[in-house]
């Protein structure tokens, strides 16, 4: 039997840990959404968490999160209060309901891990982690100097698009102040 790619095998890796932990979550009765999840686990994790941060860890859409933030505070998980460093923002925080679901979520990671690397010994469980860590980094990495390319890139095209709507405006500006070769000429 051939074996699978990688890009094969980390997609089928990602199914198959997505697929465990939806079955260990929901033996612990948490009827919740994963993006919800990861939302209250973010805000759990860092006491500083506001709407921006979240959308940014978690690389959505603001709007999105802030639907689902709304949405956790609607039903008792978090609370909002005022961000004494910036006014214009609020620091989310979890309510012990919503801790109390952070511990059950943490609970059901562990069961997930542990039946995914029962075939492993901790050597290979640590390699693992380490080579997984370094591809993410590499990624992370690529993105980030994506990232900057395209920030670059898109200020040349402003830059130069000004310049071209700007150019006969200049053009125009220039004619009527200086006479032309030929007005000269001419006098």
């Amino acid at each position: 039997m051939p074996s699978l790619s990688l890009s094969e095998t980390l997609h089928s890796l990602v199914h198959a840990y997505k697929k465990q932990l939806r079955n260990d979550i929901a033996a612990q009765k948490i009827d919740l959404p994963v993006t919800h999840i990861r939302a209250l686990k973010g805000i759990c994790r860092n006491p500083e968490s506001t709407a921006q941060s979240i959308a940014l860890r978690m690389q959505r859409d603001k709007a999105q999160i802030t639907r689902v933030l709304n949405e956790l505070q609607h039903s008792g998980f978090i609370t909002k209060v005022d961000n004494p460093k910036d006014g214009r923002s609020q620091l989310l925080r979890p309510t012990a309901e919503g801790e109390k679901i952070m511990r059950q979520v943490n609970i059901s990671e562990r069961k997930t891990v542990a039946h995914m690397t029962q075939a492993l010994c901790p050597d290979e469980v640590a390699t693992f982690i380490q080579l997984a860590n370094r591809i993410s980094k590499s990624v992370d990495e690529t993105f980030s100097a994506n990232s900057v390319t395209q920030k670059r890139l898109s200020t040349e095209r402003k830059s130069s698009v000004e310049k071209v709507s700007i150019a006969p405006q200049l053009m125009a500006e220039h004619a009527a102040v200086e006479p032309s070769i030929e007005d000269e000429h001419n006098e």
